[in-house]
């Protein structure tokens, strides 16, 4: 028991400067005005420090437990008004699936016959989100897990970048972060609704891990909190404070993956994984434009529920900028779910047809 408390002291320990790092990116991102400010500053300066051959410690257990926090915040948007959008939400999944085949289709090609990498290589690095969940995949195939997951991370990154610029573009929806009182940013909810939302996030996340769900951290407690307050039983909301906190640490999560790779070294992959983000956003954008126009959703939520990203990054974005968190979370879990199930059989066609 005394090592294990050391062991965790020490892992810690080591942490604390990446997170310091995150903390000061975002706090200056904050006070220059930034959008984003808490995620992209700390996303940018991890990253920048990472390809410059700095050696930061990326969260692991600090990102589970951020996880299952995003989780029970997002479940606090899905509302009892919710089942009138229902036959909606069905057209709009399935232009997604939709573009999501194309997105495969695409960045599997550019993979195989621009960067010559092999099938497994390419469907595993190609897959548009889940960068965990494939990433444990792949590891049991002979796929190069070195450009699976610079791919996923690059897109991740590129994704994030664009969010500012693309949101205003699509309706002008301001991104930046409203100035508070230290009361505010500490707006902790009563005991009772705080400890039904602890209840949720634990047990949530035990109940993602029994249901075999992707991501079981994020998705099990967004359930479980989900069902709280579509039911009425809870209105509470998480703080400022704690969401600040959960952008540094997703910001620092996702620079930091970029340790032990300098420029110069993986130059050329680079290139690759940003030409695959920028075309598969090409098609995000143009199928949330259809979805826009044939439901009538809201533009910037289609974008963030159609992104090639993470599922934690993108819907903590739509839950930081009040994008309509609910529908943006549940058309992520829809596709990992899906991509998921078919990534056994999808791998074994593709093996046959590149053979």
């Amino acid at each position: 028991m005394i090592s294990l408390i050391k062991e965790r002291c020490i892992a810690g320990g080591r942490l604390l400067p990446a997170l310091a790092i995150g903390g000061v990116g975002g706090g200056l991102a904050y006070a220059v005005h930034t959008p984003l400010p808490w995620l992209l500053g700390a996303l940018i300066a991890t990253t920048v420090l990472s390809l410059a051959g700095v050696r930061l410690q990326a969260p692991t257990n600090s990102r589970k437990s951020v996880l299952v926090v995003i989780g029970v915040m997002l479940g606090g948007a899905f509302t009892p008004d919710l089942a009138a959008n229902l036959a909606l939400w069905g057209i709009s999944l399935a232009i997604m699936f939709m573009a999501t085949a194309v997105m495969i289709v695409v960045s599997v090609w550019l993979s195989r016959r621009v960067a010559g990498n092999s099938v497994e290589t390419a469907i595993y690095s190609g897959v548009p989100g889940g960068i965990s969940s494939v990433t444990l995949m792949a590891a049991d195939s002979s796929a190069d897990l070195r450009i699976v997951g610079l791919t996923h991370g690059v897109r991740i990154l590129v994704v994030l970048l664009v969010i500012p610029p693309l949101m205003q573009w699509s309706e002008h929806v301001s991104l930046q972060q409203p100035s508070m009182t230290l009361t505010q940013w500490l707006a902790f909810p009563g005991f009772d609704e705080a400890l039904m939302l602890v209840i949720a996030g634990v047990a949530g996340a035990w109940l993602g891990q029994c249901l075999r769900l992707p991501n079981p951290l994020l998705f099990g407690p967004v359930l479980l909190s989900g069902a709280l307050h579509v039911s009425g039983l809870s209105e509470a909301t998480i703080p400022p404070a704690v969401i600040a906190l959960a952008q540094i640490v997703i910001g620092v999560s996702v620079g930091a993956r970029f340790v032990g790779g300098s420029l110069a070294s993986v130059g050329s992959s680079i290139v690759i994984a940003l030409v695959q983000a920028l075309v598969l956003l090409i098609i995000a954008i143009v199928a949330a434009w259809i979805a826009h126009v044939t439901t009538g959703f809201s533009l910037a939520a289609a974008l963030l529920a159609y992104m090639p990203g993470g599922a934690p990054e993108l819907s903590l974005v739509a839950l930081s900028l009040g994008i309509e968190p609910a529908f943006v979370t549940s058309h992520h879990l829809a596709r990992i779910t899906i991509l998921i199930l078919l990534m056994p059989a999808l791998v074994a066609f593709l093996k046959r047809v590149g053979d």
